[in-house]
């Protein structure tokens, strides 16, 4: 990052694409003094970053543990997918018929998950998926739900990492282009009804995981020390490139 992009702002955007694109897991430890080294800022800076990702709730702190990503659990979930529904839903019942510039940002976008499915490019493929809703409040000019969505979104993302092997990712992809269709042709209704299906079958998908394996919690915890540290300690960021394509 420049000096100019810096900000503690900005820093916390970047750790939050991180987590949308899979980067960092859940209960991955934020050390003040390697991220500031790695930002080229200081402590201070970092410290708040870290204290608005605390009060958007995708980060939690302890004095005596520090700063980590959260760990979500299944309850955690089900309020993130609540509230969501009641977010997106209402934004398309209420919505006005959306531009035509935004339908062309939205195709792009689609097309650029579509991309991603074709080169196996999980990070930015996850980072899309997710960032999708974040574009389409975006779209209808709001850019308060926007920012809500987007933690929201984090939250779910999140919780998928720890209790979900895979998602459909192709599936996601294609009810998002008929989500996208509804809008452009101005049937909001239908566009409403696409997204409820969309977000249950996120969800179900999401249930069936964790009802299929009821011990994977305990299974992750007396998993022996050497493959627990090395999922929890992986790099922050593996590449700069790659945080900036996200």
């Amino acid at each position: 990052m420049t000096a100019q992009t810096k900000s503690s702002t900005q820093i916390a955007e970047r750790i939050t694409e991180a987590m949308l694109a899979r980067k960092l897991a859940p209960g991955t430890r934020l050390g003040e003094q390697q991220l500031a080294e790695l930002f080229g800022v200081s402590r201070t800076q970092i410290r708040e970053a870290l204290t608005r990702l605390v009060t958007r709730g995708i980060v939690t702190v302890s004095a005596r543990r520090g700063w980590y990503v959260i760990e979500p659990t299944p309850e955690d979930a089900r309020d993130a997918f609540e509230a969501r529904r009641v977010l997106e839903l209402g934004l398309l019942r209420h919505a006005r018929p959306i531009s035509d510039d935004a339908i062309r940002k939205l195709r792009q976008h689609v097309e650029r998950e579509q991309a991603s499915l074709e080169d196996e490019d999980v990070a930015t493929r996850s980072f899309l998926l997710g960032d999708f809703h974040v574009c389409l409040c975006e779209s209808f000019g709001n850019a308060l739900l926007a920012d809500t969505l987007r933690d929201l979104t984090t939250r779910t993302t999140l919780t998928a990492m720890q209790y979900q092997s895979s998602h459909h990712a192709k599936q996601s992809c294609a009810e998002h282009v008929g989500i996208v269709a509804a809008l452009e042709s101005g049937d909001l209704a239908q566009a409403e009804q696409l997204m409820h299906e969309h977000l249950c079958n996120v969800e179900a998908g999401l249930n069936r995981s964790v009802r299929s394996d009821p011990l994977s919690l305990l299974q992750k915890a007396l998993a022996p020390l050497n493959d627990s540290a090395t999922q929890i300690h992986q790099p922050l960021f593996p590449t700069s490139p790659q945080l900036k394509e996200s």
